[in-house]
C-alpha cells in the first residue's frame, strides 16, 4: 500500500479518531445527510455486503484500499464481535481536517453497538461530502467498549 493508503486504513481499522461528545459544529442538515449515508453504509456491512460497501464508499476510501483488501480487513476486524444486533449514535462531530486525509467536510460519528454475548463495541464511521455533493463513508473503525 502507498503511504497515503496506510494513513487512511489506520483511520478505517486501526487507530480511529477521538470524537468529542458534542454536537455538530456545522449545519444540522449536514449531520442529517451524513447520518443517512452512514446508516445506509452500515446496513450493507451488517448484511455482509462487503463489496457493495466498498463500491458505495467515498473515492478517497476506494483509492486507499482495494475491494478485496477491504473485504479481508473487514472480516478480520468484525469477526471477533459477531453480528450487530442494535446500534445507537453516541456522538457526531463536524470536521474540516482529520489526520492523514485531505481537508474537506467530514462528520466523525461514533455508535455504540450491541453484539453477540451481550458485549458492546464502538464503531467510528466517517462520512465525507464529495464533489458531487453526496455524503459517502470515508472511514470505519471498530473496537470493543
Amino acid at each position: 500500500m502507498r503511504l497515503a493508503a496506510v494513513a487512511l486504513c489506520s483511520l478505517m481499522l486501526g487507530t480511529g479518531v477521538p470524537c468529542a461528545a458534542q454536537g455538530l459544529a456545522g449545519p444540522d442538515s449536514a449531520l442529517a445527510r451524513a447520518r443517512v449515508a452512514a446508516d445506509a453504509w452500515l446496513a450493507l456491512v451488517d448484511g455482509t455486503q462487503y463489496q457493495a460497501s466498498w463500491d458505495s464508499a467515498a473515492a478517497l476510501f476506494r483509492a486507499a484500499v482495494s475491494r478485496s483488501a477491504w473485504e479481508t480487513s473487514l472480516l478480520r476486524a468484525r469477526a471477533p464481535f459477531g453480528p450487530v444486533r442494535q446500534r445507537t449514535l453516541l456522538t457526531a462531530a463536524y470536521r474540516t481536517e482529520l489526520p492523514g486525509v485531505p481537508p474537506g467536510e467530514y462528520v466523525v460519528m461514533q455508535y455504540e453497538a450491541d453484539v453477540a454475548g451481550d458485549r458492546k463495541v464502538v464503531e467510528t464511521v466517517t462520512p465525507m461530502i464529495e464533489r458531487d455533493g453526496r455524503w459517502r463513508v470515508s472511514g470505519y473503525y471498530i473496537r470493543p467498549q
